[in-house]
């Protein structure tokens, strides 16, 4: 995982490695001490301190602190500077090239050759900055569907905005799942508990409490008092005082203080192999065509001059471009397609993903959950049943399920009468290693009565009776076992089931130095009371999107905290074969190596754990297959960070649009099937262009050798190689807007360097074929040996350049409609118009230059009328060997397209 992490805003789970404080400069990553300064005073000091009030600031008052402090982001979310894009634009290997060489060429009096270089400069950088500006502001515009919202209490009244425009002194409200939006204060706490392993390493959630702490302990992390932006809510609520946002927060000082990069795919190492192969090449080649030129021609000068041009041909300089655009394509349509792109860079991981790991409520099923019954424990309807679970999801503080909204929202005037008969004295909050939610009510008669609902076997584990027809019986393994079978009917019929218990106590007070009497100890002898049962129908569009998926390449396995039972009716009438599943306690037992053993051929993982679910995709990586996962809770976050590709939904809790890379702002596995096809579009249209260079190159080099061994002078110009780059740059162009052949967006393609190599080795010596008998006709059917004279020798050597110059722009511009596709060109798959277009132009200026008042200048003179049938002749025969070449390697599965 890269330090990027840390840049992004709200940080989630980010990796202990880079978030021990232990590990960074003290002095460079403070607290604020105006935090720790709150954390010593009570509550109505520090919000005296931050100059605010109960009810929070007024809108004039927030306005003029956010003028004063900035917005509430980190530094790697603000939107770049012009100046940002310009240096990030000219700081490539590529363009640092091409400046050192024009720079040469002006220094050593060759202003023609240094112009055309420094043109290429600002068509590659240029477009780049352009493309960028634009993709950047069309992500802010997407961002903006999806931006993370804080509860704030401003002008006396309670409203949501975005996190960007919180302020210090800003009064807001924390519940389950939120992200902590800056570094606060807690005001007030009801059963807050943080997941701040982010920050601590620390695997267990940590109380706050809102007491002052004086004098404040030594370590920042320690303060009970403070929560940091970077950590999230697991359970409970508060109301909290916002002290310090974006740069000036603890994390915030810590990401000004790592490297910011992006974190790399696999996608991008296979660019920067390319381009430091492109490299090597240049450096073998460049000096070699020096020498063997300076050798042969005695000019030592031209021979310098020529070999800065072949370095510059040899110079993919595009490819940035090239990249940039076609992500930033990417991410707009994909946009239109209901699928938000938060990192461009993803977007290849997701054309590339194999295997989606995705949860089964909400993607398979409708996520429209209805309580259907509520029975005893011999699955007799019980009223009292469903009043000890309204009871409890109606007490409860936490972020309510879609199982608890679904009890709330069951009329049943019994249930609801229930909760006047109760006060709430306490509650123990849901986590994923009980699978237990806990209620302490107060009765009428002044009992304690603890209400807890939860997973059944984690209940079961917890009883010491159960309840029927009024009596409490002592249970054995054996009852248990019956019990078991009685609720697994309810789980064969596709019901979700809760188990739902109780345990009565006498009264009590508060623990001295401890604001909570009730923990998880007390979740024992309980008396089984009986289930809640929910069903959750599956989408109509479930066994199409699943078909969709598998027939472009991606297997789907599904990861549930649900039973057996029920996973395995959903993923049946789904059409989701369930011939091998994994239970979490089965998990539990495997070593690593076993896991990587099982998880390849399972689809269904039941009873799983948000440990376990990580677990499952750093397994399936180590298989190396490209991961996706899909989730939008609060357990989700762990293996949203882990898979290839995270991916989450619009209405999902803070932590989880935070963690993820792709946000849908539709839940539906077809919206995600469109947003595959966009990546793998993307990934063609570039890897077009990085075969088109890179085959091109290598047939230029056999190409130019030769010509400098035998060809008694210069081959071609300096300038005129520059302009045939020029022109075949601008060819380029339109690469980004082009067209895809529906076979290619069949399957994942993954970057291959082998491929990539075979195809080089293949198709590049194709055009070296056709070099060659240009050089043959030119020097002997044309005269060009001919140097009785010095007017028939400059004669000659220009109408040889000239003759070069077109057949090699001709053939470098055809080739781009042979690549682009592996079908027949032309007649089975044809480029989008704009490609075309640009193809035309470009060939037409090419042939239209040596007859143009520049053609001269540049060291062009008119070809004889034979030469242009030769050429159409060329053209036609390259055409078919270059198609011939790539139809054998495709039957020999030697490469793909």
């Amino acid at each position: 995982m890269s330090e990027a992490r840390l840049a992004r805003f709200p940080v989630a789970v980010l990796p202990k490695r880079l978030l021990d404080t232990r590990r960074h400069d003290r002095r460079a990553i403070q607290v604020s001490p105006l935090l720790t300064q709150c954390a010593g005073l009570d509550v109505a000091g520090a919000l005296a301190l931050l100059k605010t009030r109960p009810v929070g600031l007024t809108s004039e008052e927030a306005a003029a602190r956010l003028l004063e402090h900035g917005p509430n982001v980190l530094a790697k979310d603000q939107r770049p500077s012009v100046l940002n894009l310009v240096w990030h634009a000219i700081l490539n290997p590529l363009v640092i090239l091409l400046g050192v060489l024009s720079a040469v060429s002006f220094a050593t009096k060759d202003p023609r050759a240094g112009t055309m270089m420094v043109a290429m400069i600002i068509l590659s950088v240029g477009l780049r900055l352009i493309q960028e500006a634009k993709g950047s502001r069309a992500a802010a515009r997407l961002k903006a569907m999806i931006s993370v919202k804080a509860t704030v209490h401003r002008d006396g009244a309670v409203s949501e905005i975005n996190v960007s425009q919180l302020v210090p002194g800003d009064v807001v409200q924390l519940g389950a799942g939120d992200m902590i939006p800056g570094d606060v204060r807690v005001v007030e706490a009801k059963d807050l508990f943080l997941i701040q392993g982010s920050l601590t390493g620390e695997s267990l959630p940590v109380e706050k409490q809102p007491l002052e702490q004086s004098p404040p302990p030594a370590a920042p992390l320690e303060l009970q008092n403070v929560a940091f932006l970077g950590t999230s809510v697991e359970s409970g609520s508060a109301l909290a005082l916002v002290v310090a946002t974006g740069k000036d927060t603890y994390i915030g000082g810590m990401a000004q203080s790592l490297a910011e990069r992006e974190p790399e795919t696999a996608f991008d190492r296979g660019i920067a192999r390319f381009t430091w192969l492109m490299i090597q090449f240049i450096a073998v080649m460049v000096p070699l065509v020096f020498v063997i030129n300076g050798l042969t021609k005695g000019n030592w000068g031209q021979a310098f001059f020529f070999a800065v041009a072949v370095a510059v041909g040899l110079t993919p300089e595009m490819l940035p471009m090239i990249a940039t655009v076609c992500l930033s394509k990417g991410a707009v349509a994909m946009g239109r397609k209901k699928v938000i792109v938060k990192r461009l860079n993803a977007i290849q991981n997701l054309g590339a993903m194999d295997v989606l790991c995705t949860d089964k409520t909400g993607t398979l099923t409708l996520d429209r959950v209805i309580l259907e019954r509520h029975t005893d424990v011999a699955l007799r309807e019980s009223e009292e049943v469903l009043a000890y679970a309204y009871a409890n999801s109606h007490f409860q503080t936490g972020l309510k399920s879609v199982l608890d909204r679904a009890v709330l929202a069951h009329d049943e005037a019994q249930a609801r009468a229930c909760i006047t008969a109760f006060t709430k004295v306490d509650e123990i909050p849901f986590d994923f290693q009980r699978r237990i939610m806990s209620v302490v009510v107060r009765t009428q008669e002044g009992q304690d009565r603890l209400i807890a609902k939860g997973a059944p076997e984690a209940i079961f584990a917890r009883c010491a009776n159960f309840e029927i027809d009024g009596k409490l019986v002592p249970v054995n393994d054996v009852q248990f076992a019956a019990l078991k079978k009685e609720y697994e009917r309810l789980s064969r019929d596709g019901f979700r089931v809760l188990a739902v218990a109780t345990k009565e106590g006498e009264p009590r007070g508060i623990v001295a130095g401890d604001v909570t009497p009730y923990g998880k100890a007390d979740e024992c002898e309980l008396t089984l009371r009986g289930y809640v049962a929910f069903l959750d129908p599956p989408k109509e569009s479930a066994g199409a999107a699943l078909k969709a998926l598998q027939g472009h390449g991606v297997s789907v396995k599904v990861l549930t905290g649900d039973n057996e039972l029920v996973a395995r009716k959903v993923c049946k009438e789904v059409g989701l074969a369930t011939d091998f599943v994994l239970l979490g306690d089965d998990m539990e037992k495997m070593t690593d190596d076993e896991l990587v053993h099982a998880v390849e051929k399972t689809t269904l993982f039941a009873r799983v754990s948000p440990a376990h679910k990580r677990r499952i995709i750093e397994a399936l990586q180590s298989l190396k297959h490209t991961v996706g996962f899909m989730g939008d809770g609060i357990n989700d976050a762990p293996a949203l960070h882990s898979a290839d590709v995270g991916i989450s939904v619009d209405t999902a809790v803070d932590i989880a649009k935070e963690s993820a890379d792709i946000i849908l702002l539709e839940r539906s596995l077809l919206v995600l099937d469109e947003g595959v096809l966009e990546g793998r579009k993307v990934f063609a249209n570039i890897l077009k262009y990085v075969r088109m260079g890179a085959s091109s190159n290598f047939g230029n080099m056999f190409s130019v050798l030769g010509a400098s061994i035998f060809v008694p002078f210069l081959p071609m110009l300096p300038v005129q190689i520059l302009a045939n780059n020029l022109l075949y740059d601008i060819g380029q162009t339109a690469i980004p807007s082009d067209s895809v052949d529906p076979d290619q967006l069949q399957k994942p393609r993954p970057w291959d360097l082998k491929e990539l190599t075979r195809f080089i080795v293949f198709i590049g010596p194709c055009s070296s074929v056709f070099d060659y008998t240009t050089y043959l006709v030119l020097l002997f059917v044309f005269g060009c040996w001919n140097r009785s004279t010095p007017e028939i020798a400059a004669h000659s050597q220009s109408l040889f350049q000239t003759g070069w110059f077109l057949e090699s722009l001709l053939t470098q511009t055809l080739i781009i409609h042979i690549i682009r596709t592996g079908k027949i060109p032309f007649l089975q798959s044809r480029s989008s118009l704009a490609v075309a277009i640009l193809s035309v132009l470009v060939m037409a200026t090419g042939v239209a230059l040596p007859f143009t008042p520049l053609g001269p200048y540049l060291g062009f003179t008119t070809v004889p009328l034979f030469y242009w049938p030769f050429l159409a002749l060329t053209l036609v025969c390259y055409a078919l060997l270059t198609q011939g070449v790539k139809t054998l390697l495709l039957r020999r599965r030697w490469i793909g397209l």
